[in-house]
């Protein structure tokens, strides 16, 4: 018989690539998740991960397998779930200048995580809306960039902001033309600071609803955005610029309400995911 934690633990290796990071989301330690790997890998007979100290990657068995361990798992979700309970559902707020355009696989690794009919609300804003509306309850877990210190939530860890500019961009005469989100916007707020106490003169020259806007500015070559390392990852090829002040790196915070077992499996998902994308970014 299958042990469907190591099951769900085997998926969540795969998803992450990384045994730890998976033994965060799964809200255990790495030595527990090795030897699952290792139980689940003698019950089938077969070996499932190629493992060294620096990743791990699937075999063709564990390929295949890990197909069947998907069906298999939403079907033991479906077979437990209550015949009238209506779906679970988790909301979640993001920063929009937090991870911009990288969070579609932080999206696939929180549906691996819970169970298969549990749904998502996700909704973007800069940090300060997003922090609101965690505060009047209406999100269950929250992601933030935090300019300054503070002590609440988790400190995921720090993005740096560079300012990012199309391959072969130059510099025009006259003020420095300025890619941003509006105000409030703490990046936007610590960009401006740092070209005043420069005395380096600028232009609004485009301000954008999110930063997928942003990138598009940027791309079409309307000016210079202060980003994060990863929303700068889905410019594609862009030039991180050296003549501009040194920008300060944030903080990614993560907030949570954990009012139940399924919000706790989704914060660790969520906190070793972006963990994950930090480093490796």
């Amino acid at each position: 018989m299958l042990d469907l934690q190591s099951v769900r633990i085997f998926v969540l290796v795969a998803e992450h690539g990384n045994m730890t990071r998976a033994a965060e989301a799964a809200g255990t330690v790495q030595p527990v998740v090795s030897q699952r790997i290792r139980t689940l890998e003698t019950v089938l007979g077969r070996k499932l991960l190629n493992r060294t100290p620096r990743y791990v990657r699937l075999t063709e068995a564990g390929t295949i397998f890990l197909e069947r361990a998907r069906h298999l798992l939403a079907a033991h979700d479906a077979a437990i779930a209550p015949e009238d309970g209506g779906p679970l559902h988790i909301a979640l707020a993001v920063s929009d200048h937090t991870l911009g355009t990288s969070f579609d696989t932080i999206l696939r690794r929180l549906r691996s995580a819970v169970p298969q009919r549990v749904t998502f609300a996700l909704r973007l804003g800069q940090s300060l809306e997003v922090k609101d509306l965690f505060d009047r309850g209406e999100v269950d877990l929250a992601i933030i960039r935090r300019e300054g210190r503070g002590a609440e939530g988790e400190v995921l860890g720090e993005d740096p902001i560079a300012w990012c500019a199309p391959s072969g961009w130059r510099r025009p005469e006259g003020p420095l033309p300025l890619v941003s989100l509006p105000p409030p916007c703490g990046v936007r707020g610590a960009a401006l600071k740092v070209l005043d106490q420069a005395s380096i003169p600028w232009r609004e020259a485009f301000v954008g609803g999110s930063c997928l806007a942003l990138a598009a500015a940027v791309r079409a070559g309307l000016g210079v955005a202060p980003l994060g390392r990863l929303v700068a990852g889905g410019l594609g090829k862009y030039e991180m610029l050296s003549d501009l002040p040194a920008l300060p790196a944030s903080q990614v915070v993560m907030l949570v309400r954990a009012h139940s077992p399924l919000v706790l499996a989704a914060a660790r998902s969520l906190s070793a995911s972006v963990r994950d994308t930090l480093r490796s970014t």
